[in-house]
């Protein structure tokens, strides 16, 4: 695998080596001993299939509070998506900064977010599934979400969603949040 970080320090785009021959190719999506070669996470505790029916779907952004942060490694296993992650760890060089990426079946990249990063994905083509392991057991309690158009990220999706859920749709603003949890 080649690992390649982003300028988000800690969040790595990884390509897989792919040893060709006629039959097609062999490539290793995962290697507990490179993963900590680079310092990542290597203890998935859950693996999740998201199917997704329409071109323009729109999930996120999402992360779980500590202690019950989560690392991902995302992959889109059929059609393609742009996968997004924003910077939330305060103490971070690239605090609310965001990377975006496009995830397809054809290009096998993965993308791999430490903990204390917002994730989520717009589908560029109908169809669309994508897989992902994470580091911690979904706690619903440790749920968080902002809005996926907060001006606070300015994220520049490719294409405009045209279906978003309803609980995504109401998440609160980054700004919005920071106040909440200032007056609790």
């Amino acid at each position: 695998m080649n690992f390649q970080e982003t300028p988000l320090k800690g969040a790595y785009v990884i390509e897989l080596k792919r040893l060709t021959d006629d039959r097609g190719f062999f490539a290793r999506s995962y290697c507990k001993n490179e993963f900590e070669a680079y310092g990542l996470n290597t203890n998935a505790v859950q693996a999740n299939l998201s199917h997704n029916y329409r071109k323009g779907t729109l999930r996120g952004m999402h992360m779980q509070n500590a202690p019950f942060g989560e690392t991902k490694l995302v992959r889109c296993t059929k059609g393609a998506i742009f996968d997004v992650i924003v910077d939330l760890r305060g103490e971070s060089e690239t605090y609310r900064q965001w990377f975006g990426i496009e995830l397809t079946a054809e290009n096998f990249t993965m993308l791999y977010i430490p903990e204390g990063f917002a994730h989520g994905f717009i589908t560029l083509e109908d169809d669309t599934d994508v897989s992902y392991q994470v580091t911690e057991f979904y706690t619903p309690s440790a749920e968080q979400g902002f809005l996926w158009n907060d001006p606070a990220f300015n994220i520049q999706w490719p294409i405009q969603p045209q279906v978003i859920s309803d609980k995504d749709r109401a998440h609160p603003t980054f700004a919005e949040q920071l106040s909440a949890d200032i007056n609790k």
